[in-house]
């Protein structure tokens, strides 16, 4: 399971010209699930993310979590996050969980991190989106439940 976190000012979802879900002052977090991830790579993301220091402090140091900066996650499903891209110019998608499965393994993911106590918005699974967002830094970590 793969995330791709961005801290931002901003950010919002629009499908077919509706905004969805919006946040201020958190992170967007591009969500992409791959053969094989399970209960385990949840748990491992959940933790990482909600703990990770990925926002200032008086300082200007990277020193606080997303909970500790009382922001938002906005969860995006992404499965490009899964793409292989080594050979040829055409990417390949065989790593990506199927549909029925990942869906499930997203709305628990997304049930966890907002039970671990931080304010979540989502887009919506398999929905053609637009998501807008300001990118604060920038800052942009890729986190592999598997490295």
């Amino acid at each position: 399971m793969k995330a791709l976190v961005q801290r931002v000012s901003e950010a919002c979802v629009t499908i077919n010209g509706d905004t969805v879900s919006s946040i201020w002052n958190g992170m967007v977090l591009f969500l992409g699930i791959e053969k094989g991830d399970e209960m385990r790579d949840i748990h491992y993301l959940v933790k990482k993310i909600s703990n990770l220091r990925f926002f200032e402090d008086s300082h200007g140091k990277m020193n606080l979590s997303v909970r500790d900066a009382k922001g938002s996650i906005l969860v995006v499903s992404q499965f490009t996050l899964a793409a292989e891209c080594r050979k040829g110019n055409r990417p390949s998608f065989d790593n990506a969980e199927a549909p029925s499965i990942a869906e499930r393994l997203y709305h628990i993911f997304v049930q966890h991190l907002g039970n671990s106590g931080i304010s979540v918005a989502t887009g919506r699974f398999g929905a053609y989106m637009r998501v807008r967002l300001v990118n604060d830094g920038p800052v942009t970590f890729l986190i592999d439940s598997k490295k």
